[in-house]
């Protein structure tokens, strides 16, 4: 398959969203197998987070003695993989276990694609990060719009996931059967082997920043349909227009916000992004009607689309130590309160109400409006380069 470097990322993308979502949009049927209440469940669902801080602190070691080629196979293949296992699992117990793993998995994608997205950007000389997540965020509506319509037709969950399992074995194969390691940036990744994934003093800001995106992503996601049910009583079609807008202002921000970072930089972008999230959560909160709320989605989509990616960018710019290291530092808090914003939006929804779920996200969007300083005003000068040489193993390129 003919492809560019920065294709093969944007295809990657979106074929770990097409896995995840898939088994996200399955989540009442795993409700109805096992058998369990809302609290069991958000305690199953913890064990993806959990394999992904484990992954994200310990893994950097590994992937870079893979190579990003090979890591790309493993990560991809085997979350399709293990996910297409889970309608077999007998009890919350095994799902967990099951979950820890793709866990483990997903960090690792992570911590790999973004790292080797930084190595493109220096490559090509351009923005790709914002694009290339944007292909998650298209992956993920798709297959939310594909879900709704299989789960409609009466299509059962091993069905569902096996159909998205080979999809994406045959697709992901022919991505990677083609792909080269980008080659490495001279200096600080260049030191010795990195061991363990924690964040710095200055990658702190960097984290708040990716930790309020993920945060307003997780609750937009999540709870924009139970919200349109609850507090408007609306129909199907316009309760499941906020997730649709939702993903819909988040896809389409980040597929074409690059060339306006690459002109006017990720500081001036990153405000105008948390103040249009700002005034989402708020009309939110405060919507008299579905029509105001649905507006205060598609802006909280919008707002916090490329956030996330530009906190990457930055991170796997700085110099102070290998860029996997802060990467995969930045990716630990991030991911994980991905993951933990829905039982952590449901216990706020349970004792507090559902709007208050939402505008718990203000303060952390506001503090990472404080934090956006961190972010560059221009894009770096390119690194020198040499071609990747994977520790202790064969060039996989």
């Amino acid at each position: 398959m003919l492809l560019a470097p920065h294709h093969r990322t944007y295809l990657a993308f979106f074929l770990i969203a097409i896995s995840t979502g898939a088994f996200l949009a399955r989540i009442p049927d795993l409700q109805m197998m096992l058998n369990v209440n809302k609290a069991e469940l958000g305690l199953t669902l913890i064990g993806m987070a959990a394999g992904a801080l484990v992954s994200l602190t310990l893994f950097s070691p590994v992937v870079m003695r893979l190579g990003a080629r090979l890591t790309l196979m493993i990560t991809l293949l085997g979350t399709a993989f293990l996910l297409s296992l889970v309608p077999f699992m007998p009890n919350p117990q095994t799902v967990f276990i099951l979950l820890f793993l793709v866990g483990l998995l997903v960090g690792a994608f992570e911590i790999n694609l973004n790292v080797e997205i930084g190595r493109i950007e220096n490559q090509v000389g351009f923005g790709i990060m914002n694009r290339a997540h944007g292909f998650w965020s298209v992956g993920f509506f798709v297959t939310a719009v594909s879900a709704s319509m299989i789960r409609q037709a009466g299509i059962d969950m091993q069905t569902h996931l096996h159909l998205i399992l080979a999809l994406v074995f045959l697709l992901g194969v022919l991505n990677v059967a083609g792909m080269k390691n980008a080659p490495i940036l001279k200096g600080a990744e260049m030191e010795n082997e990195p061991h363990f994934a924690l964040p710095t003093l200055g990658l702190l800001p960097l984290c708040l920043i990716g930790t309020a995106a993920f945060l307003v992503e997780g609750a937009g996601i999540d709870w924009s349909a139970i919200y349109m049910r609850d507090v408007f009583n609306s129909e199907p079609f316009i309760g499941g227009s906020g997730l649709t807008l939702f993903a819909f202002f988040m896809a389409v921000a980040r597929l074409f916000v690059d060339p306006v970072v690459d002109r006017h930089g990720a500081r001036a972008v990153a405000i105008v992004l948390l103040t249009t999230a700002t005034l989402g959560i708020i009309m939110v909160w405060l919507a008299p009607n579905p029509y105001v709320a649905l507006a205060g989605f598609a802006l909280m989509g919008g707002g916090c689309s490329a956030v996330y990616p530009m906190a990457v960018t930055a991170a796997a710019q700085r110099n102070d130590r290998p860029s996997v290291l802060n990467v995969a530092a930045l990716g630990q808090m991030s991911v994980v309160v991905f993951f933990l914003a829905p039982p952590l939006l449901g216990f706020v929804a349970e004792h507090w109400g559902i709007r208050n779920a939402f505008v718990i996200c203000l303060p952390l969007v506001i503090c990472s409006l404080l934090a956006s300083p961190a972010l560059a005003t221009r894009r770096g000068v390119a690194h020198p380069t040499i071609p990747e040489q994977p520790v202790n193993a064969s060039n996989p390129s």
